[in-house]
């Protein structure tokens, strides 16, 4: 498969925004209320309506254009800008993030 289709993926990105927020297909499926299954075939799905993607972007809190514009390149390229060589230890496991990335991803947009 060509790198342009693994972009414009719609299913791919809704499942990659899923997980980013922590939730389950079954969740999600309850939110549509459809089975997990449906929600499974929407994932692997390269295209979606347009109602069902607004419906589904509602429920994960975001637009449906954030849907559309994901990138997880993006993504592990925001979390790449805090890699800290200041010192050993820099990154222990008292510093833990205070914020949903995708948020703050979703600002970017």
């Amino acid at each position: 498969m060509s790198t342009t289709n693994n972009i414009n993926h719609i299913g791919r990105k809704i499942g990659c925004i899923r997980e980013l927020r922590g939730m389950k297909q079954e969740a999600l499926a309850i939110e549509l209320g459809v089975s997990q299954q449906t929600v499974s075939n929407i994932e692997r799905s390269s295209t979606i309506e347009a109602e069902l993607l607004a419906q589904i972007a509602k429920i994960l809190g975001v637009t449906p254009e954030a849907i559309e514009n994901f990138s997880e390149e993006a993504v592990f390229n925001y979390f790449n800008s805090f890699h800290d060589n200041s010192g050993a230890g820099a990154f222990s496991s008292h510093s833990a993030f205070n914020f949903n990335p995708l948020d703050k991803l979703i600002d970017a947009y």
